[in-house]
């Protein structure tokens, strides 16, 4: 049977946030090609109403998603302050009390309220009729089969609170490959399957996750992880941990619920510019497309930071937990650092990359890759102190945090701007850089005050 890896607390800590952080890094790279190849298939054999439709319900999907996902961010601390502490039994606990959760969620809640309400979603973000058609059947399937997207965010905040990165590599690569391989099937009809265009890319996915789903409790009752589901455990619901779950997770969930608000009124302001059409362009590659690149391996290491603070702190080490936190931005901003310098040297080649050649988008996208460029030091940073506040159960500040900069001051500047008629994309990108300068700031500040190290884990095994 795998063991607890001790190093986390006991070895180096540059080596435990490295361990923990490469896995997650490269995961989200090769995660990222999966909806590059969904929008290639469909924009091909549908049209643009299919790439509107999948950009649409995914974005309703993804915030419906991101707030249920937060359930797991609580079990990742508990997980992490259990390992610190060597208690095998309740690690083992405690991801199975989230595995019960995520059932409740996803067939008690997102199946049948999701397909019900798909309807009325898509009137919210006015889709065109034509847009409409291609999307509700997407956006229901996505729905009620959710729980293999739900599992997936389990397994990998699981093992990685509990040291192991590389297995959610290997489901994250096994996931992204068997997606390819159903949406190539089922959007385009080869051999016998049938052609389903935009719904096959969400069918695709819903069948990679079931095949996820039974390979993940495969391994977790095989004994080969450190989490191991076992006939001596009990197997009832244990209303404690699932409560200790809400307790530290709904923050987050608030959280991501926050920072989409905030997404979507920053577009409507680039909505409302004179050259709106180029400036949205700009913003969708440089920002949604190349930021990308800073903030995939910033989660990355804001995950690692999680798992080696909380882990520390439960082994009773909270200097080892502020050192591990360091160290995780120095890699951060050394990474950031280099990316952004390509944001300055090489722009508009970044840009033509993707097919950008008007000469106002070039303009305005190699104007808003010049405050990435600075931007991307702030919310490594911002990310990474983050994780230490997560990972150690203050997940609550975050949420105030990113309610103050990425609400508050990014939208009231570009309020103020508009209102005496001085919005201007300069203008937008310097709200962008105000609010991760901010979010940094606070995050650095309120790890500093030290509060954390007096948060208690109080989820005690039940008695049967």
């Amino acid at each position: 049977m795998a063991r607890l890896d001790r190093s986390i607390v006991e070895g180096p800590i540059p080596r435990a946030v490295w361990m923990l952080a490469w896995p997650t890094m490269l995961q989200n790279l090769i995660g990222g090609m999966q909806g590059v190849v969904d929008h290639a298939l469909v924009g091909h054999f549908v049209g643009y109403a299919g790439n509107a439709a999948i950009g649409v319900s995914f974005q309703i999907f993804l915030v419906v998603m991101v707030f249920v996902s937060s359930l797991f961010t609580g079990m990742g601390v508990l997980v992490a302050r259990f390992a610190g502490a060597g208690n095998v039994e309740q690690v083992n606990r405690t991801v199975y009390q989230a595995f019960l959760a995520a059932i409740g969620l996803s067939v008690g809640v997102l199946a049948p309220v999701g397909y019900f309400l798909a309807p009325y979603l898509l009137e919210v973000v006015h889709a065109s009729p034509e847009v409409k058609a291609q999307a509700l059947p997407y956006i229901r399937i996505m729905f009620v089969f959710s729980f293999g997207m739900l599992v997936f965010f389990m397994m990998g905040g699981a093992l990685r609170s509990a040291g192991d990165a590389r297995t959610p590599l290997f489901l994250g690569v096994m996931l992204t490959a068997l997606n390819i391989l159903f949406n190539v099937l089922l959007i385009t009809g080869a051999g016998p399957f049938p052609r389903m265009g935009t719904a096959g890319a969400a069918a695709g996915m819903s069948i990679a996750g079931a095949v996820l789903t039974l390979v993940s409790i495969y391994l977790l009752l095989s004994g080969r992880l450190p989490v191991h589901w076992h006939r001596g455990m009990s197997w009832k619901p244990d209303w404690a941990i699932i409560r200790q779950l809400f307790r530290f997770g709904l923050p987050t969930g608030f959280q991501g619920v926050v920072m989409n608000i905030g997404g979507v009124l920053l577009l409507r302001f680039i909505g409302s510019l004179a050259q709106s059409g180029q400036a949205q362009a700009a913003y969708a590659v440089a920002y949604t497309e190349l930021f990308s690149f800073i903030t995939w391996t910033s989660v990355g290491i804001m995950g690692a930071t999680a798992a080696v603070a909380g882990q520390n702190l439960g082994a009773g080490r909270p200097d080892r937990a502020i050192r591990g936190v360091q160290i995780a931005s120095g890699i951060g901003l050394g990474m950031a650092a280099a990316i952004g310098i390509l944001f300055v040297a090489i722009p508009r080649y970044l840009l033509a990359a993707f097919g950008m050649n008007d000469p106002e988008v070039v303009r305005l996208g190699v104007q808003l890759l010049g405050f990435l460029s600075v931007s991307g030091l702030f919310i490594t940073v911002a990310l990474t102190y983050t994780g230490g506040l997560q990972g150690t159960g203050d997940t609550k500040s975050p949420f105030y945090i990113s309610l103050i900069s990425q609400v508050v001051i990014p939208v009231g500047l570009c309020a103020f701007l508009q209102s005496t008629g001085r919005l201007t994309p300069v203008g937008i990108w310097s709200a962008i850089l105000l609010g991760h300068a901010t979010r940094c700031t606070l995050s650095v500040l309120r790890f500093r005050q030290g509060k954390w190290r007096f948060i208690r884990v109080d989820a005690e095994p039940a008695r049967t």
